[in-house]
């Protein structure tokens, strides 16, 4: 790449400085609307300008009327990371920073009001980049310093100004700080794990896009269903779904609609290859199987690293649109994935992404100097875990976008590096990404959290809800999942983890 005129190790080095040098935060008194409007203009954050507060009283939700504090941080020239601060009356004396989604930090209401229902106060952060369509990753092109903002520092400058600004509010620092992100979110988590192990004593990385295997992923599944005759309609496809499900579903002693062991399940698309006069819309061509084959499997390099895991079988009701079969589809992956970091991935922005092929990109992709800013793939969490910290992360199995088995390889290698004490891992079955699904998604990841780090209780088996359906499956610590035994199946008490 060209136009670069500070190094990317210059560029994290600054951040870390500029973190260091923050000034002490002032003390505010009276009363909530009197210490909210006094941090207008504040200028006692370095590196900061407090553009705007404001009092906001929530019309229902079980929220308590709060203070809104937005404020720009510009550790290093050239970055301007937007953070929001929602300060609640009723504050139970701990701080919850949250994660984005997409190419984009999450600065919203509705992100906040889960936490402050509860009392937290947020920090939240806009990843360094205004952004209004998450999924495009244009504002990457010739800005390092976005980049860095957006990899990894804007959750950390958010994080350390916001214990300050938690202080001054409220007259003394928060008790507990805690983080909690799902897809980038997920990856943001992780990274403050790895890279700032002082920001925060309890993390939840959810379903985490750690590495740019996401991205390359979709390239090769766009290029599965690209092949003359593989695209399969969404008609078709949900027959593809229930022929897996009849095949796999009740393995695990229920047929309720989700394979709770998909890597279990071995159902091949051939059971419904087309013979002679047979209606091609309930059958697979020759092409079609292939695809669907491709799909479901894991596809490495000689030398073992991954570029795309396979999806499970059981999940192809949620594979569009991250996974787009009928390839007219209005966003086909290809656009979602490496084919908008062409510049930064190759070096060349006419680069065919056509051309790209496993064996000869995959290595290359991790080793760019943007990878090095955006991915959090180091297992080593020994400077977080040493101080205390505690990391819960979750996946739904059956999410197609960025696999759970990429989580279950990062799990597997924190684990034999830091030992199982501070780590815990939950596999959804039948859950998408971030939610959503036929399984159950809603789990009190918050308490068992709070906990684990303030009364020492580590967290087992949970419950997982679908409010959806109304039913409850217990969510088990990978690598068991739940097997009915006898009873209402609605209940979470009729399951065992196995």
């Amino acid at each position: 790449m060209t136009g670069r005129t500070v190094s990317w190790a210059v560029l994290c080095a600054m951040g870390l400085a500029g973190a260091a040098m923050a000034a002490e935060a002032p003390s505010l008194a009276g009363s909530p609307e009197a210490r909210c409007a006094a941090l207008q203009g504040a200028t006692g954050f370095a590196n900061t300008t407090i553009s705007r507060t404001q009092r906001v009283l929530p019309a229902g939700g079980g929220m308590a009327p709060y203070c809104e504090v937005t404020a720009t941080i510009s550790p290093v020239p050239g970055s301007k990371i937007t953070a929001v601060y929602r300060l609640p009356d009723n504050w139970n004396g701990k701080m919850l920073g949250l994660g984005g989604g997409g190419w984009s930090g999450n600065i919203t209401t509705q992100a906040a009001q889960p936490g402050l229902a509860r009392g937290y106060a947020l920090a939240q952060t806009d990843g360094g980049h205004p952004q209004t369509d998450s999924s495009n990753p244009a504002w990457t092109l010739n800005n390092p310093v976005a980049v860095t903002d957006f990899a990894h520092r804007a959750i950390h400058e958010t994080a350390v100004l916001g214990k300050q600004v938690v202080a001054s509010f409220y007259g003394r620092a928060a008790n507990r700080n805690y983080f909690q992100g799902c897809s980038t979110g997920g990856r943001m988590a992780l990274m403050e794990t790895q890279r700032y192990p002082d920001d925060y004593e309890g993390v939840i990385a959810g379903a985490p896009v750690y590495t740019l295997l996401v991205q390359s992923s979709n390239v090769v599944r766009d290029q599965i269903f690209r092949a003359p005759g593989a695209e399969v309609g969404v008609a078709l496809m949900k027959k593809v779904n229930a022929a897996a499900l009849a095949a796999c579903d009740s393995s695990d002693g229920l047929a309720d609609g989700v394979v709770n062991k998909p890597y279990a399940c071995k159902w091949d698309p051939s059971a419904m290859a087309c013979k002679a006069g047979a209606d091609p819309a309930s059958c697979l061509t020759p092409p079609q199987v292939k695809a669907i084959r491709q799909a479901y499997t894991t596809v490495k390099t000689r030398s073992g690293v991954v570029g795309n895991y396979g999806l499970t079988r059981g999940s192809e009701g949620g594979w569009n649109p991250f996974v787009p079969t009928l390839y007219s589809h209005a966003r086909h992956s290809l656009n979602g994935s490496l084919g908008e970091l062409v510049p930064l991935m190759f070096g060349d922005a006419d680069f065919p992404m056509s051309q790209f092929n496993i064996e000869k990109h995959q290595a290359a992709v991790h080793q760019t100097p943007f990878a090095r800013e955006y991915e959090a793939s180091n297992p080593d969490l020994s400077r977080f875990f040493r101080r205390g910290g505690k990391l819960l992360m979750w996946h739904g199995l059956d999410d197609p976008g960025p696999s759970a088995l990429g989580t279950v390889d990062y799990y597997d290698r924190a684990v034999k590096q830091n030992g199982a004490d501070n780590i815990r891992f939950y596999g959804l079955p039948g859950v998408y990404h971030c939610g959503g699904g036929p399984g159950a998604d809603q789990i009190d990841l918050i308490t068992a959290l709070e906990q684990w780090v303030e009364q020492g209780k580590a967290p087992g088996e949970l419950v997982a809800k679908n409010t959806r359906a109304g039913f409850e499956r217990p969510a088990c610590q990978w690598p068991k999942t739940p097997r009915y035994t006898s009873g209402d199946a609605k209940s979470a008490a009729s399951f065992r983890c196995e």
